[in-house]
């Protein structure tokens, strides 16, 4: 593994930092350190007290493209790196209460912002990356920002056509040089615009109940809601987080979800600081196995896509190999299964336990050793995780623990423990959360995580609640005797990809619908990487559009013709979130109809007799992901 140092004459990089950590435990300080929220107060005030305790120890880690090497930075540096942050910030004129949006890959340079931004009060407007322009300008407008920090000069020419609806932008900063001469005033690189050094870290705000963060979230009719998050409600998610699972001052944990996301933010991010463990920012989901095996993380916290990735890998590679070495595999998951079961309490004790510590070495411990080789738990939320994935990994000696929530709630509502793990179940709530079952089986709760509203749409925050005060989740449910929250369904359709984002799929039909060449629509994507439609088409209408085309009428399921209806979708689709992209279509040979039993007598889809009766061609359609 390649360090680079970090300045010259400042600390002697991570060499020096590892020296630290290590006589530290030579010395038998203790390694469980969590800040309580009353000791933290605010976010801001979480991370002085972590720099406070820990100031030597390894905070972040993350790879530097133009040296090739990764990098180490202790919680005093980067508490220097949010003291420029600020002073450029106050340069700027910027007053508490401001927003200021950034949208960036995961780094230490959004850490750096958000800390130095929550420390003088700013609310801080996160924005995933891979949004749309047209997307993000609508947020910025929205939440009227003034100011956007992005990754490079790319992201602002993709700006071009919507740069007119940016005017309440006052400074526009882009993490590196732009390369080429600026065309906007407000344009500025951050190594010209941040001072060599700043000053005293100030900490502006003392009520914990201030506006921390505006986090935009899929809205029904399309736009998104900006959720509201006070510094107490991320707080007091995070330390109940850590009730949840214990982390160490010695873990690290391995950040690849956007950090505008929130369960990354809170269960990863803000966790870290209130624990001390550090954290490394892995360079992208492509060279995930690569980052595994450097950084060796003893903690994962993920949604289902990942998981997925990875047992998709080894179905691979176990497809190739010889029968006697997949058959010793579902041994092993098999027996290892049965082991959970009985440290479980479910299952007594059986004679094949005794072949376990034969199988761990020959199967589990190679699995593991592609994960890094140092995993204790791993955590995953945001969407549901299949049975038989959760079944191989945790048979396999990996606890994966479910949990469920939603940024309205900070967002963690229940989760699985250690000692009581039931993974068709989304576990018990959270300390300070209480659920319950309401009208039509909705998922009801109340905690101190509930948003604090949604950004200039009262009426919007007024249908999340019930008239006594519960907050609607919008998934239905049944609670065991155990207090175990199992969740059967949803009030309203909505799609939650393997991602974590949510879709909701009859307005985006309804919107495709607007093109005469769409008889019907549906769009599919539950648990998936990205979105796909099945389609029927108007029979008239595409013997026109073949014909300008250029394509043959009868080649309805030719890649041209897919090509063809993916392009005419997105026209139509603009105004959802970036991430709703449709990436495959299918056609249907034939409509949906009453007698064919596709449709309702009131003519409304019937989406599970759909998904049915076309489950091989949805399976073609994320073939090979």
């Amino acid at each position: 593994m390649m360090f680079c140092p970090w300045r010259k004459g400042e600390e002697g990089g991570a060499r020096h930092v590892r020296r630290v950590a290590n006589a530290d435990r030579g010395c038998g300080v203790d390694l469980i350190d969590v800040i309580a929220p009353e000791q933290a107060v605010t976010l801001d005030g979480l991370f002085r007290e972590r720099v406070r305790r820990t100031p030597h120890a390894v905070a972040y880690r993350e790879y530097v493209e133009d040296d090739g090497c990764w990098r180490d930075y202790t919680w005093a540096q980067m508490e220097r790196e949010v003291a420029r942050w600020q002073a450029a910030f106050l340069r700027e004129g910027l007053h508490a209460g401001d927003r200021v949006a950034l949208m960036l890959k995961n780094c230490t340079a959004w850490v750096a912002f958000d800390q130095a931004a929550l420390g003088l009060g700013l609310v801080v407007v996160p924005i995933y990356t891979s949004d749309r322009p047209d997307n993000v300008a609508y947020i910025l407008n929205d939440c009227t920002a003034k100011m956007l920090l992005f990754e490079n000069f790319g992201q602002w020419q993709a700006f071009e056509p919507v740069r007119d609806q940016l005017g309440g932008l006052l400074r526009i900063i882009t993490l590196r040089p732009p390369g080429e001469v600026a065309d906007d005033a407000r344009l500025r690189s951050a190594g010209e615009w941040l001072p060599d050094q700043g000053g005293a870290v100030r900490h502006v705000t003392t009520d914990p109940d201030q506006l921390a963060t505006i986090i935009y979230t899929s809205g029904t009719t399309g736009r998104p809601k900006g959720v509201m998050l006070s510094h107490h409600n991320i707080l007091t998610n995070a330390a109940a987080c850590l009730k949840v699972l214990t982390v160490r001052r010695d873990d690290i944990l391995l950040s690849f979800l956007p950090l505008s996301h929130t369960f990354e933010r809170t269960a990863g991010y803000y966790l870290a600081v209130m624990a001390g463990a550090g954290m490394a920012f892995a360079r992208s989901v492509t060279q995930l196995a690569e980052d595994l095996q450097t950084i060796r993380p003893t903690l994962l916290i993920s949604v289902p896509r990942i998981y997925e990735r990875v047992y998709g890998n080894i179905r691979a590679k176990l497809a190739e190999a010889p029968v006697l070495r997949r058959k010793l595999f579902e041994l092993a998951v098999t027996v290892g299964w049965r082991r959970f079961e009985h440290q479980q309490g479910r299952q007594s004790w059986h004679a094949s336990l005794l072949l376990w510590p034969l199988l761990e070495r020959l199967v589990a411990v190679k699995i593991m050793a592609r994960l890094g080789g140092r995993l204790r738990t791993a955590i995953s939320g945001g969407a549901a995780l299949s049975p038989e994935i959760s079944r191989v990994f945790i048979g396999l000696g990996l606890p994966i623990l479910q949990g469920y929530g939603m940024t309205e709630t900070s967002p963690v509502i229940t989760a699985n423990r250690l000692d009581d793990n039931l993974p068709a179940s989304v576990g018990t709530p959270v300390e300070g959360v209480r659920v319950k079952i309401g009208d039509r089986d909705a998922l009801l709760m109340q905690g101190p995580g509930v948003m604090m509203g949604y950004w200039n749409n009262p009426q919007a925050t007024q249908a999340m609640f019930t008239a006594d005060g519960w907050l609607n989740t919008g998934d239905t449910a049944r609670i065991d005797a155990q207090g175990h929250v199992f969740i059967t369904g949803r009030l309203k359709e909505i799609i939650v990809m393997s991602n974590g984002e949510k879709i909701p799929p009859l307005d985006m039909e309804t919107a495709i619908l607007r093109d005469p060449l769409f008889e019907q629509v549906m769009v599919v994507g539950e648990a998936r990487p990205y979105l796909s439609v099945l389609v029927v088409l108007n029979p008239d209408e595409w013997r026109k559009v073949a014909q300008q085309e250029g394509i043959d009428v009868a080649a309805l399921r030719s890649r041209q013709a897919e090509n063809l209806i993916l392009e005419r979708i997105a026209r139509q689709v603009r105004e959802f979130p970036g991430y709703a992209q449709v990436r495959r279509a299918a056609v249907m040979s034939e409509p949906w109809t009453v007698e064919n039993g596709m449709l309702t007598p009131t003519l409304k889809l019937k989406r599970p007799k759909v998904l049915e009766e076309k489950a091989g061609e949805i399976e073609a359609l994320y073939a090979g992901h």
